[in-house]
C-alpha cells in the first residue's frame, strides 16, 4: 500500500513540474567543441613556425570524427601566410569526455606581409552535427630593410616591434588582447627625402613602447598614457617637439559617434622641449575611454612636428594601439523551485535565467549549488553571447533535515576572452524534512484500518439487529392475534343452541 501510494505522489509532482516549467534548452552545437591556443604567436620573415591549436570537449560523452581547418581568406590581402596546400585541415578520430588534444599547422608568412596583427578564423566539424569556428590573433613582422650607407642611419631600419600595455619591454603580448605599437617613417616639411639634412639623414623619433595606468583600461573610465620616445639620431639632437594624438571614430549613429578616446582634461597635443642625440624621453596625457566601447584594441595615430639642429622641420608619424577591457554585466531571474519542500533522499528541480546584458561574450558558464542539508550539484551552460539568455536548470537532492528553510549558493563562474575566470553567487531558500515524513498520514490511516474501532461495519450491524427485532415482534404480535380469534370463536361456539334446541 505504501509503495502505490508513493508512486502516485511521484507522478502527481512530476504533472505539475512538467505543467509549470519549460524544459531545458539544449546546447547549442558550437558550445560542445571549444578551440584554444596558448597565446599569440610573432611569425618571422622566412621563418616557418607551428601553429597549435588545442580542442576541447565540453560535453560528458566521446566525440568522434572531429575536423579543423583554417579559413584561407578569397582575398589574398586577408590571409597572412604562403599558401603551400589547396586546403590545410587536420583531425582527430575520437576526443573522449572533458579531453583536450593539440592539432598542428605549418605556417611561413607571406614576404609582403606588413608589420601588423591578422586574424586567424578556424572552422571545426564533428559526428553529431556538431560544428563551430573561433578566431585568433597572430602578429607578423615585415621584410627587414638593408642597412644605410651613410654614417647618420645608425642602424638598419627594423620593423615594428610589439610590448604588452605593462611596459614590460618590446616582446610578445601576452594574449589576444594585448596592444602594440609601429613606427612610420620621418621627412622633411619641405619635402626632403632622409639624407638631406645637414648630417646627411632626417633624425628620426621613433616609439619604444607604453604604458597605461591603470594597466586594464576599461570602456567608460580615465587612464593615463604614457608613451616612451627615442630619439634614433647619435649625431643630432631634436628639439621644439610637437605631438598630437588621434583616436578612431567609433558610434552606431550620428548622436554617439565621436572618437574612442578623448582627454579628459585640456587637449589632444603634447609639447616636449627636445631629445638629445641617442637619448630618449616619455610624454603622458590623461585620457578617456568611451563607455560603449566593444572588448578589443583601438589605435591611435602618434603624429610629431619637430625640429633638427638647423631648426629644419621634420614631420614623422607612430600608432599605438591600445586594448580597452568592458566589464562582464549580467542579471538572473528569480528561481523557480519545484516542490519548495522536499525530505531527505528526495530531489526539487532549480531553475532560472542568465541575462547577459553586457557587451562581451562569457565563454564556458557553469552553475554550481552547495548547501548544508543538500547535495552538492553542477551543471555547464556554455557560452553566452551579449544580449542572449541562457537558461539554468539543476535538481538539487536533500541529504539533511534542516530547521526551517535552509539556504542554497549557486555559485556562476565565467571566463573572459583571455580564459580569466569570474564568479557571482545568489542564494535561494529550500526546506528539507526528514526522511519519511511524507508517508505519515498513510501509516496512520492503514494503522487505524488495522487497530482502530470499525465504526461503519458497527453502525450497519445495529441497523440490521434493530430490523430484525423489529421484525420478531410484529410476528409475535401477529401470532398473538390469531390464538385469540381462535378463543373468541370456540366460545362463540360454546355459548350457541344444541341441535335439539335448534330442532
Amino acid at each position: 500500500m505504501k509503495t502505490i501510494k508513493k508512486l502516485l505522489a511521484a507522478l502527481i509532482v512530476s504533472a505539475v513540474t512538467a505543467s509549470t516549467f519549460l524544459p531545458f534548452p539544449a546546447k547549442a552545437a558550437g558550445d560542445q567543441i571549444t578551440l584554444e591556443t596558448a597565446g599569440v604567436l610573432t611569425y618571422q620573415y622566412q621563418k616557418p613556425q607551428k601553429f597549435v591549436v588545442n580542442v576541447k570537449n565540453n560535453t560528458d560523452s566521446e566525440i568522434k570524427n572531429i575536423v579543423v581547418s583554417p579559413d584561407m581568406k578569397d582575398d589574398v590581402s586577408q590571409w597572412p601566410f604562403k599558401t603551400e596546400a589547396q586546403k590545410y585541415t587536420a583531425k582527430i578520430d575520437a576526443l573522449a569526455a572533458k579531453e583536450t588534444k593539440p592539432v598542428e599547422f605549418n605556417f611561413t608568412e607571406r614576404d609582403d606581409v606588413p608589420s601588423t596583427r591578422y586574424t586567424l578564423l578556424f572552422n571545426f566539424t564533428a559526428d553529431g552535427g556538431i560544428s563551430g569556428s573561433q578566431s585568433f590573433y597572430v602578429l607578423t613582422t615585415a621584410k627587414p630593410e638593408d642597412k644605410k650607407n651613410n654614417s647618420g642611419q645608425d642602424e638598419q631600419r627594423r620593423p615594428a616591434q610589439v610590448q604588452t600595455s605593462s611596459g614590460s619591454g618590446e616582446g610578445v603580448p601576452a594574449s589576444a588582447d594585448a596592444g602594440g605599437f609601429s613606427n612610420g617613417g620621418a621627412s622633411y616639411s619641405g619635402g626632403g627625402e632622409e639624407g638631406s639634412g645637414s648630417t646627411g639623414s632626417v633624425p628620426r623619433v621613433i616609439v619604444t613602447g607604453f604604458d597605461t595606468d591603470p594597466a586594464e583600461v576599461r570602456a567608460g573610465s580615465n587612464f593615463k598614457l604614457t608613451v616612451h620616445l627615442k630619439n634614433t639620431s647619435k649625431a643630432t639632437r631634436v628639439s621644439n617637439m610637437l605631438f598630437d594624438l588621434k583616436a578612431p571614430t567609433e558610434g552606431a549613429d550620428e548622436q554617439t559617434t565621436s572618437p574612442a578616446f578623448l582627454p579628459s582634461s585640456g587637449s589632444s597635443s603634447i609639447y616636449l622641449d627636445g631629445i638629445k642625440a641617442g637619448g630618449a624621453a616619455d610624454i603622458t596625457i590623461q585620457l578617456n575611454a568611451k563607455a560603449d566601447l566593444l572588448q578589443k584594441p583601438y589605435s591611435i595615430d602618434l603624429s610629431m612636428k619637430y625640429e633638427d639642429g638647423n631648426a629644419a622641420q621634420i614631420e614623422g608619424a607612430s600608432s599605438i594601439s591600445i586594448p580597452v577591457k568592458q566589464d562582464a554585466r549580467f542579471e538572473f531571474s528569480e528561481f523557480e523551485i519545484s516542490p519548495e519542500t522536499i525530505t531527505v533522499g528526495e530531489e526539487a528541480n532549480v531553475m532560472c535565467s542568465l541575462y547577459n546584458l553586457g557587451r562581451i561574450k562569457l565563454y564556458n558558464v557553469k552553475a554550481s549549488f552547495e548547501g548544508k542539508c543538500v547535495k552538492k550539484a553542477e551543471t555547464f551552460i556554455g557560452n553566452v553571447e551579449s544580449g542572449a539568455t541562457a537558461s539554468i536548470d539543476a535538481t538539487l537532492e536533500g541529504t539533511k533535515e534542516s530547521a526551517g528553510s535552509e539556504k542554497v549558493t549557486m555559485t556562476l563562474s565565467y571566463e573572459d576572452e583571455a580564459g580569466k575566470v569570474s564568479t557571482m553567487t545568489k542564494d535561494l531558500q529550500i526546506e528539507v524534512g526528514p526522511e519519511g515524513m511524507n508517508d505519515m498520514p498513510a501509516a496512520e490511516m492503514e494503522e487505524t484500518e488495522q487497530g482502530g474501532f470499525p465504526v461503519i461495519p458497527i453502525a450497519i450491524a445495529v441497523i440490521i439487529v434493530a430490523a430484525a427485532a423489529a421484525a420478531v415482534i410484529i410476528i409475535k404480535k401477529k401470532k398473538k392475534k390469531q390464538m385469540a380469534d381462535k378463543e373468541e370463536e370456540l366460545l362463540n361456539e360454546l355459548d350457541g343452541p344444541s341441535e335439539d334446541e335448534r330442532e
